[in-house]
């Protein structure tokens, strides 16, 4: 087992209102530390020196919540593609390395404290969208509805999309188009989202704007850092439904 003796620069932000700044930690860890865990063991040992534990967002542990949301090094998540920070393990760094972890940058992502920020505006896109009407009950046979093999695929590789806002903090423009695009494509591209597909595309295109997200200028960042490889095929879709929804005056 390999030890690693790290400097981690951290960003330390007390509050809201607070300016903030990068502190320097030096923690000793091993190759098969997830990343959380290495920062647990600093955590400890500040609490051991009586010092305030570095604030982070964390739950699953699993890469399915999206919570664990930092940049580390300049990325979002760190440097390994198609990983959550969670799921990213210390065997990607070297001894001695100097690490820079901060905080996702976006205006639409205010930090409440140290590297957690305020992600609520995913929340508000997410019920601007409403809800779809199909009846509830007993469980009706699989093949009642039958749905395309491919099209069934598309909309399934769009659910897989955890909110964790990566794509917004790799956006030169903290553009959330991939985020809407893909809660739009999960659920529009089946029978049973399709009712109201018109609708919620275009509250949800408006809720997104009135948070305050920048617009798109397909640099594509925002598929090279999601980590569960949303394509940015659903932007395309979303732009194509949304300017065929408002044609119509379908709002």
């Amino acid at each position: 087992m390999s030890n690693l003796n790290l400097t981690l620069h951290i960003w330390r932000q007390r509050s809201a209102n607070d300016k903030g700044s990068f502190v320097a930690y030096t923690v000793n860890a091993n190759e098969h530390m997830s990343f959380l865990e290495m920062l647990d063991v600093l955590n400890q040992q500040l609490i051991d020196q009586k010092q305030e534990p570095v604030a982070f967002e964390h739950d699953c542990r699993e890469g399915i919540c999206g919570a664990c949301s930092m940049t580390i090094n300049g990325q979002p998540h760190g440097p390994l593609g198609s990983t959550t920070t969670c799921q990213l393990h210390m065997r990607h760094f070297k001894n001695e390395d100097h690490i820079w972890i901060e905080p996702f940058r976006a205006k639409s992502f205010p930090v409440i404290r140290d590297l957690v920020v305020d992600r609520s505006s995913f929340d508000r896109i997410i019920q601007s969208g409403g809800y779809i009407s199909v009846n509830t009950g007993q469980a009706v046979d699989g093949n009642t509805i039958p749905i395309e093999k491919n099209r069934a695929a598309e909309a399934f590789d769009a659910a897989a999309c955890i909110g964790c806002g990566a794509c917004v903090a790799a956006c030169p423009n903290g553009s959330a188009m991939l985020f809407v695009s893909a809660k739009v494509s999960h659920l529009g591209l089946m029978p049973q989202g399709e009712v109201e597909n018109d609708r919620r595309l275009q509250s949800m295109v408006h809720q997104m704007d009135k948070e305050g997200f920048g617009k798109c200028s397909n640099t594509y960042a925002c598929e090279a850092e999601c980590p569960k490889d949303i394509s940015v095929s659903n932007i395309a879709r979303l732009n194509r439904l949304y300017l065929k929804s408002s044609l119509a005056g379908k709002i």
